[in-house]
């Protein structure tokens, strides 16, 4: 990230100064927001490029269109159960995967 002065700062730093350390409350909050944000957009884009609306997939789910869009927007975030359900009822499936060592 660049500062006004130009300098180039952590973004990490950046987090920190605005929502508090890692191991906060203030932190924990923000972390909670952020993942429901990234979790509905992903499910929001899988969802559009699997060419299904938010009424069908709701159907296919037993769940209201609400509830889909609620998701979607980030306002909450689905339990692993439903998210899986979700993945599925998108013709998709989630890969579960170590990480490569680094030296």
């Amino acid at each position: 990230m660049i500062t006004k002065d130009n300098m180039l700062t952590s973004i990490s730093k950046e987090i920190e100064q605005e929502f508090g350390k890692p191991g906060t409350p203030e932190r924990a909050k923000f972390d909670e927001e952020a993942y429901a944000f990234y979790t509905g957009q992903l499910l929001s884009d899988a969802r559009k490029e699997a060419k299904v609306t938010q009424a069908e997939l709701a159907r296919r789910l037993h769940a209201t269109r609400s509830y889909i869009a609620r998701v979607e927007r980030g306002d909450i975030m689905p339990s692993a159960a439903m998210f899986y359900n979700m993945i599925s009822a998108l013709g998709l499936r989630i890969e579960i995967v170590k990480p490569v060592a680094t030296i």
